[in-house]
């Protein structure tokens, strides 16, 4: 497995990371390998936001909503040269 080395990381970055992997109860290499994962892996997955919606609150049932009746479009208005 290949590793890489991350200099000049700003001090509360790194505060936040260790705080982030403490909650998920991982170490901070184990958290950087998981977020790295996670946001390579995004495009992948994710098609367009409507899939990504229908996704999200399948396991819900859904959510069906009313569309309203569309109103005709109203005259645009009328500048005096």
């Amino acid at each position: 497995m290949a590793s890489i080395t991350i200099r000049n990381l700003d001090d509360t970055l790194k505060e936040r990371l260790r705080v982030r992997a403490a909650r998920h109860g991982r170490s901070m290499e184990d958290e950087t390998r998981e977020i790295l994962r996670l946001a390579l892996s995004e495009g992948r997955h994710q098609s367009n936001l409507v899939d990504a919606l229908r996704r999200r609150f399948a396991d819900v049932g859904g959510v069906d909503l009313e569309l309203p009746m569309r109103e005709p479009m109203r005259e645009p208005p009328r500048f005096k040269p």
